[in-house]
């Protein structure tokens, strides 16, 4: 998909660096002059919008850092001490804190409009796979940072997430102990997370790398899905999209910037305010808002191994999805029963999230149950149908045609 580099150094340190390490071809080549398909829309800049709240997750996380102690007995004072006595620790806190968040809300968007636009199909299939090896990476370094402060929904998610291990069989027991460093939740697993915490950004950059240059090999899908046919289907990626993702990056920035200054606890839980006490169990142990679909899939198995199955399952069966949809057309605008059942698809798994923040007793259960055998009935049953059974729209000839198409209306003449 890439062509060749129009990089021409101008200056004599220009030439020197070229012959020696052409990094600014590669750039020019792999970043400014990509061509890119014309029609792109606002749902594809959530990839820009990833890169830079992964880079504003490590800045932060250094500096935070630098001031936490990664002691049972000095952890939640030292989250108090970046509060109130580092210079503007709060709000590097805050930006740190709230920006998993923003980060989960984006990576949601991004991942849903590659479902639907069938982003995941060939040639794209290992592009797709390392996306949620990115999303897995996420979840693990999100949970373990989660665990820092210590206060008691950090202390009592730690404990309910990891002793989920104990239930695989002959192994369950000896991964929990070695993610414990112990026989319980204490000193030995916060260094632990600390370390992983710290670690595992660095590790997802990398991967995020690897996902770039993944991407770069067939090019952007698009939405029509339809491939690109010649030079007439692209525009080089900068100005057109650099300016596109630009305004997109800033439009989410204030969003996230107003959760920050005006609501930065509003997604947390207020009992983690309170230091972490392995005597006092809380009344409803929850974990943050971006695994909630996940727990409601766990509780809605009576098994414990069941549902530990169903919760990892939920998450792996993604890696084949780009096999399960049997359907040769990409695009979800060309698919009109497809359409409908995306639409729900959204819906179920926003309803499990909130059954997730629910307790696990009565109406809830059951419902969590309906919902998590229409989950996976989504990806095993009505998407493998779906690509038998539907009549998709006609396909545009090409991009190029698809935009004129788009534009004539407005070209016609006033009467």
């Amino acid at each position: 998909m890439s062509g060749p580099s129009n990089y021409k150094p101008t200056t004599a340190f220009g030439k020197w660096m070229h012959e020696r390490l052409p990094v600014m071809e590669l750039v020019q080549g792999q970043a400014l002059d990509f061509p890119t398909p014309k029609n792109l829309n606002y749902w594809w800049t959530f990839g820009g919008i990833l890169a830079v709240m992964l880079v504003v997750q490590i800045v932060t996380g250094i500096v935070l850092a630098m001031h936490y102690t990664p002691h049972v007995d000095m952890a939640f004072a030292s989250v108090e001490h970046i509060m109130r006595d580092v210079n503007s620790g709060w709000m590097i806190r805050y930006l740190h804190a709230n920006g998993a968040s923003m980060f989960f809300i984006a990576v949601y968007i991004h991942m849903f409009r590659g479902m639907y636009y069938g982003s995941y199909k060939a040639p794209r299939e290992v592009l797709w796979m390392i996306g949620v090896l990115i999303y897995l990476l996420m979840m693990a370094t999100a949970f373990m940072g989660y665990v820092l402060p210590w206060g008691q929904m950090s202390f009592w998610g730690a404990k309910v997430i990891t002793n989920l291990f104990s239930a695989i069989p002959f192994v369950g027991d000896s991964i929990t102990t070695l993610l414990w460093g112990g026989y319980s939740v204490d000193n030995p697993t916060l260094n632990r997370f600390f370390s992983l915490h710290y670690l595992l950004p660095f590790v997802l950059a990398g991967v995020v790398g690897l996902h770039i240059w993944a991407l770069h090999v067939p090019g952007n899908n698009n939405p029509t899905g339809v491939s690109v046919k010649g030079a007439q289907d692209t525009l080089p990626f900068h100005p057109y999209y650099t300016m596109k993702d630009a305004f997109a990056i800033v439009v989410f920035l204030m969003f996230y910037a107003a959760w920050v200054f005006f609501s930065p606890n509003y997604l947390g839980h207020a009992i983690n305010y309170e230091e972490a006490n392995p005597l006092v169990t809380p009344a409803h142990i929850v974990p943050e808002w971006y695994y909630l679909p996940f727990y409601a899939i766990l509780r809605a198995i009576p098994d414990k191994l069941g549902g530990v199955i169903a919760m990892f399952g939920s998450i792996l069966i993604l890696f084949v999805l780009p096999w399960l949809d049997t359907s040769k057309v990409r695009s979800g605008n060309y698919r009109p029963l497809f359409k409908g059942f995306f639409l729900i698809f959204a819906i179920v798994c926003v309803a499990l999230g909130y059954l997730g923040s629910k307790p696990a007793e009565g109406a809830y259960v059951i419902w969590s149950r309906i919902l998590t055998a229409y989950y996976f009935a989504h990806f095993l049953v009505i998407l493998p149908l779906l690509g038998l059974l539907e009549s998709p729209k006609p396909l545009p000839s090409s991009i190029s045609d698809d935009v004129l198409a788009k534009k004539k209306p407005a070209l016609a003449p006033a009467e």
